[in-house]
C-alpha cells in the first residue's frame, strides 16, 4: 500500500482545483485532518484524486492509540457514516491509497452525480472514537456543452459563436479541442467565431481530456450530420457480453457503416483507415452490429481482458465522411479477484470475510457464485462470503451463469523455499541471488534473515552483486500475507576463495644442528582446503607435497631458501623463508666465545664493582669514629688503634 500511496499517477483527472488549506480541529490540537483543497473540478468520466493528512495522539487515557477503520463517506448509513467503498454508488470506482498520516481517495469514471462533499473518518480505540473533518471537500463534475450564438446567414453558411462551457470554471487558461462533424478542427480558448455549414454539428472537448467531448450540436436547427453515444464508459466482467450503442443522423444515403476500435489499428491493412471490426481475426464470431433505424448496437460477446479498448462508429456518405478523432465509448474489461476483507486465526481453521471484487462495476444486478475447493456453496450468492478454511481449502468466485470464468484461487499460505543461483559452485566476486518462493494467494511479503538477524533487503530476492567470503552464512526467508506467516529452512552458502598468504613456522624453533631433524608447516586460509608443495630455490622438482615437510638428518647442504605452495581450484599463493643449518665444531666455538666474552665482561666490570664497595665504606667509618670518640668508655680502644695505624703507615712507607 505505502508503494502505490508514492506512485500516485493518473492520466486523466479533475480539471481545476482551488488549493486552499483547510485545517480542522476535533476535540483537543492533537486530533486533527486537514484537507490540502477545499474545492475540485473534475470533467465527467475522468479519475479525481482528492487528499487529505490527519494526526492523533499516540497514547491516551492510560492507553496505545490503535486505529480502527480509516475512510472517506458522503452519505450516513443512520448515525454512522457509510464507507464509499460499499457505497453501491460507487462500487468498484473508489480507491483508497494510505502512506504514513496521509489518505488519498480515488475515484475513477466520475459522474454528475458524484458532486458533493466527500470527508474522511479516522476510528480510534479512544473514548474520543476519531476524527473527521468538517467542512470536507466539495466535488464538482461537469459535462461540457457547446453553445452557439450570434448566427448569421452568409452567403451558403452560417457565421457562428461557439463557447465551450461548463458547470465550473478553470481558474487558469486551458486550451480546448473543437471538432466539427467528428473530425479534430482546431485548438482555441473555450470561445471561437467562424462560418459553418448549416448541416455540420460541432462539439469541444478540454484539451487533455480528449475522450471526454461534449455531445455535438448543430450550428443551425436541430437536424445535421452527428453521431451521439449513449454512453461514454462501460465496465463488463470477462466471459460476458456487452452492447455498446450510439444514435447517428445523415441526411444522404450511406455508403458505408461500420463500427472499429483505435487499438487495432496495426491490422488495418490501409494506414490510418478504420476497417470494419467484424473482419478482425481476433473478434472472428463474437462481434454482431444491430440497426434500428437511426441506432445501432455494436454486441461483443465471449469478453476477454485484452477487448478493453475504445470503440467508434463510421459513416460515410458521397459528401461526407464523420471523422476517425471524435471519441466513441470506451469499454474496460475486468477480471474478478477475491479480497481478503478480516481474517480471524484459530486453531484448527482460519475464518475469514471474503469479497468477490473487480477493478471497475458493472452496471446493473449482478448475482455470484462462490465456489470452495471447486465445488458451488448454495445460496451464496452475494459479493461478500465469510467461510471457515481450513488446511488445504481454496475458494473462488465468479459470476452466477459465467462459472468457467472463475475468479483465482484463495488459499492459505504454503511453507516458502529459497533457490540459489548460480546453482553451482560460488567463487568469491561473483554475482548471487537467492529467491524467495511461495505460492500464495494473496501475494506475500518477503523478510529476509541471515543466522536469525533481520536483513534490511525485502522482496522475494537478495542479491549479492559481488559476494565475498564473509557472505558464507545461513539465510532464511519468511512469507507473509493476510492468511498467515511461514518460514523457509535455512540454506548455507559456501563462498569459494583462492588461498591467502601462506605462512610457515619451523618446530624446533631453536637452532638447527647438523645430525637433527626438522619440521616445516604450511598453512593457508583457502576454500576449498588448499594443497600444499614445498621447494627449494633453484631447483625445478618439487621435495615434497603436504602441509608438513620433514628433514631427517639434517646436513649444511640443507641450508638455503625455501618456499611452500598454497592451490586450490580457485588460484595459487606462495611463501618464502630461508633454513639455515649449524654444524656440530661451529657450535662449539659458538659456545666457547660466549663463554669467553662473558668473562672479559666480568673482569672489566670486577674493578668497578670494588671501586665502589670501597667508597661505600669509607663514607660510613667517619660516623663510626664519632660515636666510639663520645663514649669515654672507648677512649683507651681509640688510642690503641690510632697507635697501630701510624706504626703500619711507617712501615708502608719503609718499603
Amino acid at each position: 500500500m505505502k508503494t502505490a500511496a508514492r506512485n500516485l499517477t493518473t492520466t486523466k483527472r479533475g480539471f481545476v482545483s482551488f488549493l486552499l488549506s483547510l485545517t480542522v480541529v476535533q476535540a483537543q490540537s492533537d486530533w486533527r485532518v486537514t484537507y490540502s483543497s477545499s474545492q475540485i473540478c473534475a470533467v465527467e468520466g475522468s479519475t479525481v484524486d482528492i487528499p487529505c493528512s490527519y494526526t492523533y495522539p499516540s497514547r491516551g487515557n492510560e492507553h496505545d492509540t490503535v486505529v480502527w477503520r480509516s475512510f472517506w463517506f458522503v452519505k450516513m448509513n443512520g448515525n454512522n457514516p457509510l464507507d464509499l467503498r460499499n457505497d453501491p454508488d460507487y462500487r468498484g470506482r473508489v480507491e483508497y491509497h494510505f502512506y504514513n498520516n496521509s489518505c488519498t481517495l480515488r475515484i475513477t469514471n466520475v459522474r454528475q452525480s458524484d458532486s458533493a462533499e466527500y470527508r474522511f473518518m479516522l476510528m480510534t480505540n479512544q473514548p474520543e472514537g476519531g476524527v473527521t473533518g468538517s467542512p470536507g471537500v466539495t466535488l464538482s463534475v461537469t459535462a461540457l456543452q457547446v453553445q452557439v450564438s450570434g448566427v448569421k446567414w452568409v452567403g451558403s453558411d452560417y457565421s457562428a459563436v461557439l463557447t465551450c462551457h461548463g458547470s465550473c470554471r478553470p481558474t487558469a487558461p486551458l486550451s480546448y479541442i473543437w471538432y466539427e462533424n467528428g473530425q479534430k478542427m482546431k485548438e482555441e480558448e473555450s470561445s471561437f467565431s467562424g462560418r459553418f455549414h448549416p448541416l455540420h454539428s460541432v462539439a469541444c472537448a478540454l484539451k487533455g481530456y480528449e475522450d471526454f467531448p461534449s455531445p455535438s450540436v448543430c450550428v443551425r436547427g436541430r437536424s445535421c450530420y452527428r453521431v451521439t453515444y449513449n454512453v461514454r464508459t462501460i465496465c463488463a466482467l470477462k466471459g460476458s457480453s456487452v452492447n455498446i450503442s450510439c444514435t447517428y443522423y445523415s441526411y444522404k444515403w450511406l455508403q458505408s457503416m461500420f463500427w472499429f476500435s483505435p487499438d487495432r489499428s496495426h491490422q488495418w491493412k490501409r494506414g490510418t483507415e478504420p476497417e470494419d471490426l467484424s473482419k478482425d481475426p481476433q473478434y472472428a464470431g463474437r462481434v454482431q452490429s444491430l440497426r434500428g433505424g437511426w441506432f445501432i448496437t455494436l454486441r461483443i460477446s465471449e469478453l476477454r481482458e485484452s477487448n478493453s479498448a475504445q470503440y467508434h462508429f463510421k459513416f460515410k456518405t458521397a459528401g461526407l465522411e464523420w471523422g476517425n478523432s471524435f471519441a466513441g465509448t470506451t469499454l474496460t474489461v475486468t477480471a474478478l479477484q477475491v479480497k481478503v476483507i478480516s481474517v480471524t486465526v484459530h486453531q484448527d481453521y482460519t475464518e475469514a470475510e471474503l469479497r468477490c471484487h473487480s477493478s471497475c462495476s458493472p452496471a446493473g444486478g449482478i448475482s455470484y457464485t462462490w465456489l470452495k475447493n471447486g465445488q458451488k456453496i448454495p445460496s451464496a450468492e452475494n459479493s461478500s462470503h465469510r467461510d471457515r478454511l481450513y488446511p488445504g481449502d481454496f475458494m473462488s468466485c465468479a459470476l452466477k451463469g459465467l462459472e468457467n470464468y472463475a475468479s483465482p484461487s484463495v488459499y492459505a499460505l504454503k511453507t516458502p523455499s529459497v533457490w540459489v543461483s548460480p546453482l553451482d559452485e560460488i567463487t568469491k566476486g561473483s554475482s548471487v541471488t537467492l529467491t524467495c518462493s511461495s505460492d500464495a494467494n494473496p501475494a506475500a511479503k518477503y523478510t529476509w534473515y541471515r543466522k536469525n538477524q533481520t536483513l534490511s533487503s525485502e522482496g522475494a530476492q537478495l542479491v549479492f552483486s559481488s559476494i565475498q567470503s564473509s557472505d558464507s552464512a545461513e539465510y532464511q526467508c519468511a512469507a507473509e500475507n493476510q492468511q498467515g506467516r511461514r518460514e523457509s529452512k535455512p540454506v548455507f552458502i559456501h563462498v569459494q576463495y583462492a588461498p591467502r598468504l601462506p605462512s610457515v613456522s619451523v618446530s624446533p624453533s631453536a637452532e638447527i644442528m647438523e645430525g637433527s631433524s626438522v619440521n616445516l608447516t604450511c598453512s593457508s586460509d583457502a576454500n576449498p582446503a588448499a594443497n600444499y608443495t614445498w621447494y627449494k630455490e633453484n631447483e625445478d622438482s618439487p621435495l615434497a607435497s603436504g602441509q608438513i615437510f620433514t628433514i631427517c638428518n639434517v646436513s649444511a647442504e640443507h641450508s638455503g631458501n625455501y618456499y611452500c605452495e598454497a592451490q586450490n581450484k580457485i588460484g595459487c599463493r606462495n611463501s618464502t623463508f630461508t633454513l639455515t643449518v649449524v654444524s656440530g665444531s661451529s657450535a662449539s666455538i659458538a659456545n666457547i666465545s660466549r663463554i669467553t666474552l662473558g668473562l672479559l665482561v666480568m673482569i672489566l666490570l670486577l674493578p668497578l664493582i670494588l671501586w665502589r664497595r670501597k667508597k661505600d665504606i669509607m663514607e660510613a667509618e667517619p660516623a663510626e669514629a664519632m660515636e666510639l670518640n663520645s663514649d669515654p668508655a672507648y677512649e683507651n680502644i681509640s688510642a690503641v688503634t690510632a697507635a697501630q695505624r701510624e706504626d703500619r703507615e711507617e712501615q708502608e712507607d719503609a718499603v
